[in-house]
């Protein structure tokens, strides 16, 4: 598992004064991003190779509002990993009272730029395998 730590910016909060439904899915991404990032895995160096990771199911479950200002913990934790696809969960925490805000999950599978899906290279697959074991 793995955590990022965010600030709640302005822009994503709507007319109620709270985090509006869709950043919970940028907060998401950010964070698996990070989690490949500390895999040792660059999206930069994926796409220099063709390689792409749609996302082929996504769901959050809302528990409680984020505000403007909150400081939020997003952890993400690679619950599923195979040479052609990987689950992700998440939680987001507000840190200051430890309120859980929203639990979901993502699950990508690995395709070339022609949108068929490949099967990802040991250089890669190794790595994510190895950062699935440490969860364990």
């Amino acid at each position: 598992m793995i955590t990022v730590q965010e600030k709640v910016r302005f822009v994503e909060t709507d007319m109620m004064g709270v985090v509006h439904h869709s950043n919970y899915f940028r907060w998401f991404e950010m964070a698996r991003v990070e989690y490949l990032r500390q895999a040792g895995i660059l999206l930069t160096e994926l796409m220099a190779e063709g390689i792409v990771f749609p996302i082929t199911h996504v769901d959050c479950q809302y528990r409680a509002s984020a505000k403007f200002d909150d400081i939020i913990l997003i952890e993400t934790t690679l619950d599923e990993v195979s040479p052609v696809k990987m689950v992700f969960t998440y939680r987001v925490i507000r840190k200051e009272d430890e309120v859980l805000l929203a639990t979901g999950s993502t699950q990508n599978v690995f395709t070339g730029e022609n949108g068929k899906i490949i099967r990802l290279s040991e250089k890669y697959y190794d790595k994510l395998k190895a950062s699935y074991e440490r969860k364990k």
